[in-house]
């Protein structure tokens, strides 16, 4: 094969330097708000650190981490428990649980924590029948309490599960049934073949999906704010507004930050290292039909988990909001929506470009550069969204106030805020969370296009923009439309970066939701919450039809391939 002159590119035109400009800007974009969360936090005070050390940071380092380890327990339970009853038996109702489990993955926790706060708190409907029915007052019983740690890891686990079991789920559905059958031959019992041959060839997508799961909880600020756990997410929020203590809440994030990475790093290795050999022959599991208690609890295992994190919250909610003063027809809730879609819209559009950008840098120009490019781009959805706020808060801030200050000395002019507390910089911020879900959907698109077509486009004479919008783009439509879609949907739900950098008087429905919660006036919290839930459906059940397509072996595999890019670009 003849190399490519020097100065050229895969597809024969001159090089790329626009391309190449575009997806390094893209790339300092993404590590801004990291570098700027580490130089805030080692420029600040060291006093503020040590004030933090002695008084709350152990506080939040052993919640942070009691949360995450009790989220981990719970998602792999539920998750792996439901994907071996769903992909390796049959029982009444199990083509209807297959799909059912993947629901919940549509609505935030802090939706759940509103539902069952008005289930399960003290005037809630449950213990106001219980002291009807009894007769006991408010000591005569004791009761769990929902506002607390344990109650802040349930409604997690409710939302999060869906990670372990659609990824466990997969990887159950490569393995071929002769490993599991050699075990059988060879005296183990059912549920010894499944410990101890099953469960190890699948560990590499549970790990994952675990991981995953625990950076959604650690990033996680709704749900812990409104329960009053104090965590390293609320504990920025806590800095940043309670106390105007910008060094405390940079060095809180740095914490934070340290905490996130390390927990990628731990799901990129566990990715990467595991291997099994499933054999060169697939033979299929025949699923035994199960009878009986067995049927039973097995309908039970896989109903609880939506019962309890789709049909109650939505009912309760459902209730919740006939009974609020919330009007969504209002000018007021107009505005709240307007304002969603538009911040959602235009998140999703320069998300997909930079997706795109990223991607086609990667695809025709591979090298360090365009890999090192493409990874920090990937890093953002292991960053919460408080880190990213502060971290492109203070830079930000720095600019304006450093321009107003020149203005003023040469111009008597003051130009105020110009970036901070602009929607452009916080629709920057969604960009660099989301960005890893957009680049998921376009490698799984860009994958299914041969670089023979890039080889056609060279001899054809187009540039590399010519064979983006000739060849790439026409034929990975629908995978575009996904992230965009994917992308949109996780804009409606962001809180953190939300509450701390959206414009003056520019609400959005989550930001209402969270403020009438913290008010405890649950009704009206109901009210933008299902609005947003009922938009979260949409990509679940797109993925619920991706996933629901194929039985062949190849089909498979071209599942397992889609879930691990999904769930590794919306680990949030």
């Amino acid at each position: 094969m003849t190399a490519l002159p020097a100065g050229k590119d895969r597809t024969g035109g001159a090089r790329p330097s626009l391309l190449g400009l575009g997806a390094v800007l893209v790339a300092i974009l993404c590590a801004t708000p990291l570098l700027a969360v580490v130089l805030a936090a080692f420029l600040s005070d060291l006093t503020t650190f040590t004030h933090l050390l002695d008084t709350v940071l152990p506080r939040y380092l052993a919640n942070t981490f009691l949360l995450v380890a009790l989220v981990a327990l719970g998602t792999f339970v539920i998750g792996v428990g439901s994907a071996w009853l769903v992909t390796m038996t049959d029982f009444r109702g199990r083509r209807i649980f297959e799909m059912a489990l993947v629901l919940p993955l549509a609505f935030p926790a802090y939706v759940l924590a509103y539902a069952y706060t008005h289930i399960l708190d003290h005037p809630g409907i449950v213990q106001s029948v219980l002291r009807d029915v009894t007769g006991w007052g408010p000591r005569d019983y004791w009761f769990p309490e929902i506002r607390s740690r344990g109650g802040a890891a349930a409604m997690l686990v409710l939302v999060l599960y869906p990670y372990v079991y659609l990824l466990a789920r997969a990887a159950f559905g490569m393995q071929s049934a002769a490993t599991f059958y050699a075990a059988r031959a060879l005296g183990c019992s059912a549920w010894r073949a499944f410990l101890t041959v099953s469960l190890p060839m699948a560990r590499p997508a549970i790990v994952s999906g675990m991981l995953l799961a625990m950076m959604e909880t650690i990033a996680d600020f709704g749900t812990v704010a409104h329960f009053g756990v104090q965590t390293f997410a609320t504990g920025i929020y806590t800095s940043w507004f309670s106390l105007a203590d910008r060094g405390a809440a940079a060095q809180l994030a740095l914490g934070l930050l340290v905490f996130a990475l390390t927990l990628a790093a731990l799901e990129r290795v566990s990715r990467g290292r595991a291997r099994f050999d499933a054999g060169r022959r697939h033979e299929r599991m025949a699923r035994p039909f199960l009878h009986g208690w067995r049927a039973a609890g097995a309908m039970a295992f896989c109903g609880l988990p939506v019962l309890l994190g789709v049909i109650v919250p939505v009912v309760a909610l459902s209730v919740m909001a006939l009974q609020s003063d919330q009007d969504l027809t209002s000018r007021r809730y107009i505005a709240f929506i307007g304002n969603s879609l538009t911040l959602a819209a235009v998140a999703a559009i320069v998300t997909v470009c930079a997706a795109i950008v990223l991607g086609t840098f990667q695809r025709l120009r591979p090298g360090r550069l365009s890999g090192a490019a493409l990874h920090v781009g990937r890093m953002g959805y292991a960053v919460p969204g408080g880190v990213i706020a502060v971290g492109l808060f203070v830079p930000f801030a720095a600019l304006d106030n450093a321009l107003d200050a020149w203005m003023r000395l040469h111009w008597g002019i003051s130009t105020g805020l110009l970036f901070t507390g602009s929607i452009w910089v916080l629709v920057m911020a969604y960009m660099v969370r989301f960005l890893a879900a957009a680049l998921g959907a376009y490698d799984g698109g860009i994958a299914s296009v041969g670089q023979n077509l890039d080889a056609v486009s060279r001899v054809l004479g187009k540039t590399a923009w010519g064979t983006v919008r000739r060849v790439h783009l026409p034929l990975i439509t629908p995978s575009i439309l996904t992230a965009a879609l994917i992308v949109f949907v996780d804009t409606m739900k962001e809180l953190p970066a939300t509450l701390i950098m959206r414009p003056f008087n520019y609400d959005t429905l989550a930001v209402q939701a969270f403020r009438l919660a913290s008010d405890e006036r649950l009704e009206g919290a109901a009210v933008p919450s299902l609005v947003i839930a009922a938009i979260g459906l949409v990509p679940v059940i797109l993925l619920c039809r991706q996933v629901g397509t194929g039985t062949s072996p190849e089909g498979r595999a071209s599942r397992r391939g889609l879930l691990r890019r999904w769930s590794s670009g919306r680990g949030a």
